[in-house]
């Protein structure tokens, strides 16, 4: 089968779409990936064909941490936030226009599009476009429902989450009538996330059932289609790991700093507020830079830097594990069975913070308003025995790599064919 894998985001987002992409090509499938130009490298090294899918991921991120950080520490100042999401918006256009291109390029002959959650309504026009099934992942559970929002009731989470699925229907109805006008399709009259689970997606769940309590049963209606199968990881080891390993051995285990692709605006100020914290704990702390760059900043000799790690190897070595709440990140730090510590910078992030605490097994707060004494009393909570046990608990039940993997691409198999023959 002809299958197109179109992903967009930073490498988090990517990662998942690859680990299924190598799958299923593994199993004899035609695949054919579309990402970010800036990532085209990183999906080719994985032995996929690749093509641009919209725009550097590097073009926007610091207007995108910027808008968050004011919405959720200057919310008064709308001006600056219509400024910055003006911004956003430019982009989020110009993406869409030739993320049409590429798709309607792309889909001609495919036997199914599987796409992320940025920039779902893309995909899934060019599917109907086509009339080829879709499948769709997410990294948090963005339909309607009531266990997203533990402060809020149920019924009342729900009719939120469903008023959010109108609103951002109506922020993006210009750009998709315009898409949908291109591609000789009627004008939406519904928002996406509707048509699209109308239509009879596949909405897979890239994460575990454990992580939202009581979800699986409210979603069971739907019969199948919205399965819950574990992060989609590759844990791919990485040029330092044996240095990393060999570090780690040499002292007492480290907390494990990690800001994958969401750099951060100060890495000397970020570094001195580490250095300090660790030093007062008495701690070891190992930096994973990411996309940050810490070059010219002095390390003290109880801090390592380092541009990334494998963290399926490197976390489990480690006393805590402290970053920026990505699924992807949040689900290695689940799988290590190591008290977590999320420093947030953006709504899922955030989300995903709310759901390290409800867990036990960690804590959260926003990383603009961290100061190092923060800091300090946030690792002192969550490397109590008590956060210790929790995270070694929830370790052994969560889904295994591997096994994921191989479950997505048996769900994309068999609906691709049920459809095909339907």
């Amino acid at each position: 089968m002809k299958i197109v894998l179109a992903s967009y985001g930073t490498r988090g987002d990517i990662e998942p779409s690859v680990a299924l992409g190598r799958e299923l090509q593994g199993r004899g499938h035609d695949v054919h990936m579309a990402v970010p130009p800036d990532l085209v490298g990183f999906v080719e090294t994985a032995g996929l064909p690749a093509v641009s899918y919209g725009l550097d991921t590097q073009a926007w991120l610091d207007t995108y941490r910027t808008f968050w950080t004011s919405f959720f520490g200057n919310f008064w100042k709308v001006h600056d936030l219509i400024r910055l999401w003006g911004e956003i918006w430019e982009t989020v256009i110009r993406c869409w226009v030739e993320m049409t291109t590429t798709l309607r390029s792309l889909g001609q002959g495919a036997d199914l599009l599987f796409t992320g959650e940025s920039f779902m309504e893309t995909a899934a026009n060019v599917a109907e476009y086509y009339d080829i099934p879709l499948a769709t992942l997410c990294y948090v559970p963005i339909r309607a429902n009531g266990h997203l929002l533990p402060l809020l009731p149920s019924p009342v989470g729900r009719s939120v989450m469903t008023v959010m699925e109108w609103v951002a229907w109506r922020m993006n109805k210009k750009a998709e009538d315009a898409q949908r006008l291109e591609l000789g399709l009627p004008k939406a009259t519904s928002p996406s996330l509707r048509r699209i689970t109308d239509r009879g997606t596949l909405e897979i769940q890239g994460y575990d059932e454990l992580c939202f309590p009581g979800l699986a049963d409210e979603w069971a209606k739907w019969d199948g289609r919205r399965p819950f199968v574990g992060a989609l990881t590759m844990e791919l080891p990485t040029d330092a790991d044996d240095e990393v390993a060999s570090w780690i051995a040499a002292g007492t285990p480290p907390i494990c700093f990690g800001f994958g692709s969401m750099p951060v605006e100060s890495p000397q100020e970020t570094l001195e507020m580490i250095g300090g914290a660790c030093a007062e704990l008495g701690e070891r702390a190992l930096i994973c830079a990411g996309w940050s760059d810490f070059s010219d900043a002095s390390l003290p000799d109880h801090v390592k830097v380092v541009r990334a790690v494998n963290y399926a190897a490197t976390f489990p070595a480690c006393r805590a594990v402290v970053h920026h709440g990505g699924a992807g990140t949040t689900a290695a730090s689940l799988r290590a069975g190591v008290p977590t510590l999320i420093l947030s910078m953006d709504l899922v992030q955030t989300i995903w913070g709310a759901r390290i605490k409800q867990l036990k097994v960690g804590t959260a707060r926003r990383f603009s308003s961290t100061t190092q004494e923060s800091l300090v009393t946030d690792l002192r909570r969550i490397l109590s025995p008590e956060y210790v046990s929790h995270a070694r608990g929830i370790a052994a039940q969560m889904t295994k790599p591997a096994e994921s993997v191989a479950t997505t691409a048996d769900l994309i198999e068999n609906f691709a064919r049920v459809r095909r023959t339907a």
